[in-house]
């Protein structure tokens, strides 16, 4: 029998069938695929060495809710101080360029060497600048934590190139395609005239929670910080930081794009947040590798709880101000025992509907928040997600298992995203956080873990269309390679 190939014009019946086929049986195809690799995930849930092994070969989309110097490993940094032969105090390990005068305690790093005794130091400062051999006896565990950034503040401003560099190049490795990093706050001269003038103000507004008078002062210390062309400072942070080490590392490729937020310090006078926090809005509405603004630093410390409400609102303002640009927030990074039962009501909602924040970060104490089921559905209708961030939170805060709040995000339908926060610091990736998501949470499924990834792309604050269809559309070609191999790779019984 001879068949011949006819062709035929598109609106030809026949044709039009063929075609109707075509996509009915590769859909079912990808069906089969998908449910072939679900099948093997609930298999080895239960065994976290099968997990890691299925996760690290995962496509994981982006990590969103990433700090630049928390996430580059503390051997890195020691390697740069070490190589440029800064001065180390032999009792605190306190870095510096250069020797302050008349103290007997620092020695160069080079002599130290001489000494014999440069790895003791090189250990002692890898588990202070991370939680390394943290033993859960001699130091708080969130005190542990945030008392690594300054310590290693020294090495981490100078040698951000290299630190971006190795930050991607794990990033390739893991197979994950996007970062959207906190890189930085930007400074400017002080406004020590404007904070004796405006701080106590503000402290007034504090005590009296007046929204009207509270935007009408922000607005008139915004007037005074016009007058003093601040804006020049937004300026030079995205041209000489952002730009120039964005473009000279070659940060983009076609396996891999980053971007960048800037922000606020929470635990600064009222003036100076509020200083910081309009840079970071003017900067991100001017610089399209600038995707969005956050706010920093412990959520427990002292300032940053007692002006919490007043960050809101300053929030309120800059949104007015720069409608285009996206921020989101770490917001309920709490739990009981932490900080008194009745502040655990009330900062999420604060940061959605006060803010007006498009993400939340961390959104740990959920379930004490007052009226969580209307809150969660807000977010859910709105598209609001959270930023969850699993072993950032088992270790900072002692949350984890059935006491995180991540299936009572998912049961709420509130738009997930699975981040690793400051792996540098933490000692992680963010392949770890999937292999805790599916190994504790057996509620989450294929679907639902290929969902949280794609939200990473389309919760992203990426600014350029083109650049996220790229990133969607890598996506689809690397989880239809990644289901072809877990499908075709012989599975052992477990």
């Amino acid at each position: 029998m001879v068949c011949l190939d006819i062709d035929l014009p598109d609106n030809n019946p026949i044709q039009l069938m063929k075609k109707y086929f075509t996509v009915f049986f590769a859909f079912i195809l990808f069906q089969a695929q998908a449910q072939s690799v679900s099948n093997y995930l609930e298999k080895i849930r239960n065994n976290p060495s099968k997990l890691t092994a299925f996760f690290s070969q995962m496509p994981k989309g982006g990590d969103l809710h990433h700090h630049y110097s928390g996430s580059v490993y503390a051997e890195s940094f020691i390697d740069y101080i070490v190589k440029n032969n800064y001065f180390i105090n032999r009792e605190t390990l306190a870095i510096a360029e250069k020797k302050p005068a008349e103290d007997k305690e620092w020695s160069k790093l080079g002599s130290l060497k001489k000494e014999g005794q440069l790895d003791d130091y090189k250990f002692r400062l890898l588990k202070k600048w991370s939680v390394k051999d943290y033993n859960n006896v001699s130091i708080p565990s969130d005190k542990q934590f945030f008392e690594t950034f300054p310590s290693f503040d020294v090495a981490s401003e100078k040698n951000i190139d290299s630190g971006l560099l190795e930050i991607k190049n794990r990033a390739v490795k893991e197979h994950v395609s996007y970062i959207e990093t906190m890189l930085g706050s930007i400074k400017c001269a002080p406004i020590n005239d404007l904070s004796l003038q405006f701080d106590p103000k503000f402290h007034t507004v504090l005590q009296q929670k007046d929204e009207q008078y509270c935007q009408a002062l922000l607005d008139t210390l915004y007037g005074k910080l016009m007058e003093k062309n601040i804006f020049s400072c937004a300026d030079n942070f995205s041209e000489n930081t952002i730009n120039k080490l964005h473009h000279a590392m070659h940060l983009d490729d076609d396996s891999f794009i980053m971007r960048y937020q800037t922000y606020t310090v929470r635990t600064l006078e009222a003036s100076e947040v509020f200083k910081r926090l309009l840079l970071a809005f003017d900067a991100a509405s001017k610089n399209p590798l600038i995707v969005g603004v956050n706010i920093l630093s412990p959520e427990n410390n002292e300032v940053a709880m007692r002006d919490y409400w007043l960050h809101m609102q300053m929030f309120r303002y800059c949104h007015k101000k720069y409608p285009s640009v996206k921020y989101t927030m770490h917001a309920g990074e709490l739990t009981l025992g932490l900080v008194k039962p009745e502040e655990l009501t009330w900062h999420i909602s604060s940061a959605v509907y006060d803010a007006g924040a498009s993400r939340i970060g961390h959104g740990v104490d959920i379930p004490y928040e007052a009226n969580s089921y209307a809150l969660m559905n807000y977010m859910k209708e709105k598209g609001i997600a959270v930023e969850i961030n699993l072993f950032s939170n088992e270790f900072i805060l002692k949350v984890k298992g059935d006491r995180h709040p991540v299936t009572l995000y998912k049961e709420f339908n509130v738009p997930i995203v699975i981040s690793s926060d400051d792996a540098g610091v933490l000692r992680t990736n963010l392949t770890e956080q999937y292999v805790l998501l599916a190994s504790r949470y057996p509620e989450f499924t294929y679907n639902d873990i290929k969902k949280i990834i794609y939200n990473s792309i389309n919760y992203s604050f990426i600014k350029e269309p083109a650049v996220k269809t790229k990133l969607l559309a890598k996506l689809d070609r690397d989880f239809t390679a990644f289901e072809k191999l877990i499908i075709n790779t012989p599975q052992k019984k477990n």
